[in-house]
């Protein structure tokens, strides 16, 4: 299979790297390399990306693009993301194929989280 026009890598604005950097890795088991203060690469995430600093803002909306990721257990895994302090902007609802919430992490952008 070709990589021609497959995303391949992800960057999140965040007002808290490092804050983003410890939710994701202990809820979602990714992995993070540094580049310095301000920017942060993760891996096992499915597709590679990144967050960097933005400030004490993001320097575009948060949510202008709603990335969603998938979970085996989404009960499990809202228990994960609300014991963190996260704020849960929809609670678990259905929709065609499935249910899913929404979360805002801690570097200030909104996430889903599906399941079938």
């Amino acid at each position: 299979m070709s990589d021609h026009h497959n995303i391949s890598y992800i960057e999140f604005p965040t007002i808290k790297i490092s804050e983003s950097k410890i939710f994701f890795s202990k809820v979602f088991g990714w992995s993070f390399t540094d580049y310095g203060d301000d920017y942060t690469s993760f891996s096992e995430a499915g597709v590679n990306g990144g967050f960097y600093s933005s400030g004490s803002q993001p320097d575009r909306p948060p949510s202008s693009v709603l990335v969603v990721l998938y979970s085996e257990n989404l009960e499990a895994t809202l228990a994960g993301v609300m014991e963190e302090g996260c704020t849960i902007t929809k609670d678990i609802f259905e929709f065609p194929g499935g249910r899913r919430f929404h979360f805002i992490e801690p570097g200030g952008n909104e996430i889903g989280v599906w399941s079938e």
